[in-house]
């Protein structure tokens, strides 16, 4: 079982998630595996050391995250309580790539910060968790090709511009085009683009997607999928601005994962966006959902 779960980042939510799992009696602390913080050398395989620096400005901080008082704050304290809890998301994607290779599957709750490039962060993306763990499999795990299913509301711009000319990398993004970044280079580089207008209902979106999987399917042949699982398509979520319900979001989710097992392709989930009260047990009750329809095992 390769459940990450307990980041320090946003403690709330993730607590939730972690006590309607329990409550549903799929998860005890033998799931859970706690993730190291990502050092500085393993965030330099992806990033500059100038973008680095820049991290030392509670300024520039605050900009990427979109939180202006942030930047009233010693950068002392930005970076122990901000970046710090960044950095173990990272370092739950990583390890989660990790797993995921050994046990074919890992889901990291958390991380998913599409936003965030080699050398830009934005969007509340400080560092580029999914270029720097593709590229951990590319080195580490003996993958030379990659899938990124990338179903946040949001454009993933960041990994299209580090990906733009890396043939081993197939983007298969699923967004609202009328909403941020509206990336138009980025949208350059994205190999299988779908847009899903404001106001996109349930039934809709599943069909497109399934018609993307079997597309994707026939273009590409990977052997490790990053899945990118934010919860901002929500009805109701103020900045996804989508019309999908809870059950639509067990759908999707189950069609991702069915995607890979019948593959035998190991997959990650990563929980990206999503900025409503309910996003948690919406998470929640999709995982139990993966497990009741034996897609993943939370019983070893």
């Amino acid at each position: 079982m390769c459940l990450l779960l307990r980041h320090p980042f946003d403690s709330s939510k993730w607590g939730r998630i972690c006590r309607f799992l329990t409550k549903e009696g799929i998860m005890d602390q033998k799931h859970v595996v706690e993730p190291v913080e990502a050092t500085k050398d393993d965030l330099l395989v992806v990033h500059s050391e100038s973008y680095l620096k820049s991290l030392n400005s509670s300024l520039n901080v605050s900009m990427i995250i979109e939180v202006p008082p942030v930047a009233m704050l010693p950068n002392c304290l930005v970076q122990k309580k901000v970046l710090h809890p960044f950095r173990k998301q990272v370092g739950g994607t990583i390890l989660a790539a990790k797993l995921a290779k050994e046990r074919g599957w890992a889901i990291n709750v958390g991380g998913g910060f599409h936003h965030c490039s080699s050398e830009k962060g934005g969007g509340f993306c400080v560092y580029a968790d999914i270029s720097l763990c593709i590229h951990f499999a590319f080195v580490r795990l003996n993958i030379s090709r990659v899938m990124i299913i990338d179903l946040d509301a949001h454009q993933g711009n960041g990994h299209e511009m580090d990906f733009s000319d890396d043939r081993r990398v197939f983007i298969l993004d699923m967004y609202n085009p009328g909403i941020y970044p509206l990336d138009f280079e980025a949208r350059r580089y994205i190999d299988l683009r779908v847009e899903v207008k404001s106001g996109t209902a349930t039934d809709e979106y599943l069909t497109k997607l399934d018609h993307a999987l079997e597309v994707a399917e026939k273009r590409f042949d990977p052997d490790f999928i990053v899945y990118n699982a934010g919860t901002d398509i929500l009805d109701g979520d103020p900045l996804g601005r989508l019309k999908i319900s809870p059950d639509g979001i067990a759908s999707r989710d189950e069609k991702v994962f069915r995607f890979a097992r019948e593959r035998s392709i190991p997959l990650i989930m990563l929980t990206s966006g999503g900025y409503m009260k309910s996003s948690a047990k919406v998470i929640a009750d999709s995982i139990v959902n993966l497990s009741n329809k034996s897609l993943i095992d939370m019983k070893s």
